[in-house]
């Protein structure tokens, strides 16, 4: 059946309505001091981040939330939406994070899935765990989901590489090409890992995200 897999589709899309295209995640400001220049610098910075931070959170939190919705745990769900948020490392990252979760929550109660109806009124949503919960619902596989999530992740990246590096359209889907691999390590590595192995640690991404609150010419949202 193809069904998840379009709702999939539908999730990963660049048209889906929750603001991903408008935050670079410090790389607006990595490009500024020159830490990002050139194709092999992006893909680098990318990897990374994807590696540690995207992989080292997001995705193994997003398996337990997949698991959460799916038994209707609300207490779980709670607990790894509060997770989510404690481990944004600065002002900016956290707000991209509440903001894209809001935008989405929204979209998934006009859309009228059942849980998304019941989430408590004025409580900040992650955007992993709307996606989780949107994904559970649409019957979408846990190897899909993460893959998925990593991609939409990765495909932002890459089209803001594109404006700021700057890159061409073609170098941009040599980066896409060349993290692929990358993807599935992190993926695979999710499932890996225990509940006190789950976070982020980039001090450069930090600062750069910070940094970028207060940078003096910005194309994208801080």
């Amino acid at each position: 059946m193809a069904r998840p897999l379009l709702h999939l589709m539908q999730l990963v899309s660049p048209a889906l309505p929750v603001g991903a295209y408008a935050y670079s995640q410090g790389l607006e400001y990595a490009v500024e001091k020159r830490w990002v220049n050139d194709m092999a610098s992006a893909e680098d910075w990318i990897g990374e981040v994807l590696n540690h931070s995207v992989g080292g959170l997001d995705l193994p939190v997003l398996l337990r939330l997949l698991k959460s919705w799916q038994q209707s745990d609300w207490c779980a769900v709670k607990r790894w939406n509060q997770t989510l948020q404690a481990a944004r490392e600065s002002r900016e990252l956290l707000l991209e994070d509440v903001q894209m979760g809001q935008a989405l929550l929204r979209l998934l109660v006009s859309l009228e899935l059942p849980h998304a109806l019941q989430w408590p009124q004025g409580e900040e949503v992650s955007f992993v765990t709307a996606f989780a919960m949107a994904a559970q619902h649409f019957d979408i596989s846990d190897d899909d989901a993460l893959n998925g999530l990593a991609w939409s992740w990765l495909e932002n990246q890459a089209a803001a590489a594109i404006k700021l590096v700057p890159l061409g359209q073609t170098d941009g889907q040599r980066l896409l090409m060349s993290l692929m691999p990358s993807v599935e390590q992190a993926v695979a590595n999710a499932y890996l890992r225990s509940d006190d192995e789950i976070g982020t640690g980039l001090p450069g991404l930090a600062m750069a995200s910070m940094q970028h609150e207060t940078q003096y010419s910005r194309l994208f949202r801080s």
